[in-house]
This record gives structure tokens, C-alpha cells and sequence, in this order.
């Protein structure tokens, strides 16, 4: 998300970082690039040019010199950039109280995808969830919302046939008590007319929500300040979510047009899984654009996307120092919930620059490599995914994984190789109470780099 003015902005404190002198030519050769990129991003061209004229005001005060003048402009880029993406927000669930979620905005914002993001990342925290269909207008709109909690076996409330929306609530309110967050799917409109605050209104008076969170995607860029002052002033939202974070570059207008608004963003959409949801976090999220990681993202990802039965059953052989290629595959799966290699990459700290000097391509190679890996360990048979060993015995073995997956024998012996690896790793570190110390993390990394296993 975003990449071209992560790039701009990494560059930009390259240049500042690495110059020897910072006379008015450089300065403005950066300033102009910064303004180019945030105008791109759609940022509004009056806050561009606050933010740039504040730098630049900075880089030519002959007051400061040298690596302290540096340092200062730097630090000034950053704070004026982390101003702009507003305060962090928390929606938390203390699951003593009940919480209610009402969702708000217009035809095609992905309320209901939303919902089941939420949904998701809720249940997976501990919490009861459920939720209830007050969408009566759009065709359709109750039952995709029940098929996309049954698939995430979260309990939904409909009646497609009732077109009150204070009915259905009270239909469903001794059901509803049970839980412990209810998340409130409602109608959208193709503005905000008169009828739909009303209906809307009429709503929060019975459901008497904890938190009305407005739904926009990124794609609208700096309309979504107007959306979002609209909505504020009608039905006074609490935060928004901003969707399809990761297909446009007009993200950086939605994001600074809710700071312009002061309504706080307190989660993004960053794909069409239900796993890619993230709490907004600007400081974490400018660590990213930085190239620097955002490792929080990552662990509360890899948080949504465990199968705790999964997890426990792992914990248990790498405890007995035991490991199976299912074991392997759950692993595989989990990275592929997550968003792939890239995505990965983007949250490690450290790891901005390597997926820089990293080509897409290579990184859509190794994914294809793991997704073959996948395919293969399903054309295995049980004794073969317990002990793989025996596979490098008997060719015939190879052969007949090879063609029921159509993955190469040759990537068969690597994936091999590869668990062995990892066996070598979980039996080393098995039974101490510090496990891997790092006189051993230096020893895998060795084994690793000898046996060629890099990106």
C-alpha cells in the first residue's frame, strides 16, 4: 500500500542522511519530490504544502549545522507525517460489559465484508460474536452476511422477509443478549439523504450501539473527508475503517481526510481475505511506509489466522521434538492467510531493504514454490508426511507425489531437505528451559546459508 510514497519518503531521508552539504538546490530537488509523491498519494495539496514548507523552512536555517541540522529535518519529516495520520484509537472487548458495533456508510463502502473481518479478529481475541442483518433495502444483503459467518462459524441473526429494522432487532434481543460483541450490519444509500439518517437514527435508539463506526474505502480518496463530516454531524460516528487499503494510491487522501475531519481510523482493510484486517496504529503504520516493519501487524495476524487446535498440536511434537510435514503444511497455510511472502516481508523490522533488492518476480517465484509444497504434502500418504525420510529411499515414492501433485521430484527432495532442517532446529533447542539460545540461532543460520536455502 502506498509504495510510491514509501518510496519518496525513503529516498527523501537517504538524500538528507547521506548529503554532505544541505545547500537550497538539494533541498528543493527533495522537497519537490516529496510534494510530487504526497499529491499522488492524493494528500490535500494545502496540507502538502504546509508539511513541505515547514521541512523546508527547517533544512535552510543557517542556526543549525551539520549532523544536527540532518537529524532535526528528519525528525521534523517524520513528526509532520505521523501528525497527519491522526491518533491511534483501541476498540477493545472486555467481555463483562456488552459490546455493540453499528456499521455505517454508502452502497458499495463493504460493510458486510467488514462485519466478518470483524467477526473474525473478535472471536479469535476470546470474545462471543455474533451478528444481526438491518440491511433491508439492498437485495441479498442478509444472506451474504449469514454465508459469510457461517463460513467463519460466527452466529448471524436475518430475517430477509421483515422490513423494519426495529423489528428484527427485537425478534433476536433475547438471543442477542448472549454475547459479548454484536456487530450491526445496516442499510447504505448512494448519499446520505434524509430517509437514511432517519432509519439510521431509528436504530441507534434500540440497539444503542457502543461504538458507530463509518465504512469507506480508500479508492474515494479526499471525498471521504466530506463522507465522514456528514456523518459525524448526522449520527456522530466514533471511528472509521477504511477498506481496500491495498489496490489504490489514493489511500494517503482517505487517511489524512479523517486526521482533517478529527475522526480517528481505527482499523484497515488490506485485502479480501478474512484475515486482512489490521487495528490502525500510525506510528506502526509510518514504521512501515519507513521500511522499518511493523512487527505488531504481524503478531496480530498471525493471532487471527492460527487454528488454536492446530497451534497446541504443533507446541506438543516440537515439546517432544517431534515434527511431521503436516506440521510443515499448517505453517504454509498460516503464511498464505496472512498475505504471502510480500506481505510478510513489508512487517519484518529489517527487512524493508532486503525486499527492495528482492524482484517481485522472485518473491511470486518462492510463493508458487511454497503453494507447490502444499499440493505435495496433500498427495502424501500418512506414513510418507510422519517420517519423509523413507521418501529418499524409494524413488517410486517421489514419483508418484510428483504426479499426483505436479510438483517436481526435484522440489520434493528440497521440501524434504527443508523439514529436516527444521527438525534439526526443534531437536537442538528441545529441553532446556531457555530453548534456542542464539550460540544456536548462529549455528541454524550457518546450516541454512551452506545448504543454499535463501529467497
Amino acid at each position: 500500500m502506498l509504495d510510491k510514497l514509501s518510496n519518496a519518503i525513503k529516498k527523501a531521508t537517504d538524500k538528507i542522511a547521506n548529503a554532505m552539504f544541505l545547500d537550497k538546490n538539494l533541498v528543493d530537488q527533495i522537497i519537490k519530490e516529496l510534494q510530487r509523491s504526497l499529491i499522488e498519494a492524493d494528500v490535500n495539496i494545502q496540507l502538502v504544502l504546509e508539511i513541505t514548507n515547514k521541512i523546508k523552512k527547517s533544512a535552510l536555517d543557517e542556526r543549525l549545522k551539520g549532523v544536527e541540522k540532518k537529524e532535526h529535518i528528519i525528525k521534523l519529516l517524520h513528526d509532520e507525517l505521523r501528525a497527519i495520520l491522526g491518533e491511534k484509537k483501541e476498540l477493545k472487548i472486555n467481555n463483562k460489559e456488552q459490546s455493540r458495533f453499528m456499521m455505517l456508510g454508502l452502497y458499495g463502502a463493504g460493510k458486510t465484508t467488514t462485519i466478518s473481518k470483524l467477526a473474525l479478529y473478535y472471536s479469535k481475541r476470546g470474545s462471543k460474536v455474533c451478528a444481526i442483518g438491518l440491511d433491508i433495502h439492498r437485495p441479498a444483503a442478509s444472506t451474504q452476511l449469514k454465508q459469510l459467518c457461517e463460513k467463519l462459524n460466527i452466529a448471524c441473526f436475518i430475517n430477509p422477509d421483515e422490513k423494519n429494522p426495529s423489528k428484527i432487532w427485537k425478534q433476536f434481543e433475547k438471543e442477542l443478549n448472549k454475547y459479548d460483541l454484536i456487530l450491526i450490519d445496516t442499510a447504505g444509500r448512494d448519499s446520505l439523504e434524509e430517509d437514511l439518517i432517519k432509519e439510521i437514527k431509528s436504530i441507534n435508539k434500540i440497539a444503542k450501539p457502543t461504538e458507530t463506526l463509518l465504512i469507506i474505502p480508500a479508492d474515494i480518496g479526499q471525498t471521504a473527508r466530506k463522507q465522514a463530516i456528514t456523518f459525524k454531524e448526522a449520527v456522530d460516528i466514533t471511528g472509521v475503517i477504511i477498506t481496500r487499503m491495498d489496490s489504490t494510491a489514493k489511500a494517503g487522501g482517505a487517511l489524512t481526510s479523517c486526521y482533517e475531519a478529527k475522526v480517528p481510523v481505527v482499523f484497515i482493510g488490506t485485502g479480501e481475505k478474512p484475515a486482512d484486517l489490521e487495528p490502525f496504529n500510525p506510528e506502526a503504520f509510518l514504521s512501515r511506509m519507513l521500511g522499518m516493519g511493523d512487527l505488531e501487524a504481524l503478531m496480530e495476524k498471525i493471532r487471527t489466522v492460527t487454528d488454536e487446535e492446530a497451534l497446541k498440536k504443533a507446541q506438543k511434537n516440537i515439546e517432544q521434538g517431534k515434527l511431521t510435514l503436516r506440521d510443515v503444511q499448517s505453517q504454509l497455510e498460516s503464511m498464505e492467510s496472512i498475505g504471502g511472502m510480500d506481505k510478510i516481508m513489508s512487517m519484518i523490522p529489517g527487512f524493508g531493504k532486503v525486499k527492495e533488492k528482492v524482484s517481485s518476480e522472485k518473491l511470486e517465484q518462492q510463493q508458487a514454490k511454497l503453494k507447490g509444497y502444499k499440493h505435495a504434502i496433500n498427495s502424501m500418504t500418512q506414513e510418507e508426511i510422519e517420517n519423509p525420510e523413507i521418501m529418499e529411499k524409494e524413488t517410486s515414492r517421489l514419483q508418484r507425489i510428483s504426479k499426483g501433485s505436479g510438483v517436481s521430484t526435484t522440489d520434493i527432495r528440497n521440501l524434504i531437505k527443508q523439514y529436516k532442517v527444521l527438525k534439526e532446529m526443534i531437536q537442538s533447542g528441545k529441553g532446556g528451559e531457555e530453548g534456542i539460545d542464539q550460540k544456536s540461532l548462529m549455528k541454524m543460520a550457518k546450516k541454512l546459508a551452506k545448504r543454499g536455502m535463501k529467497l
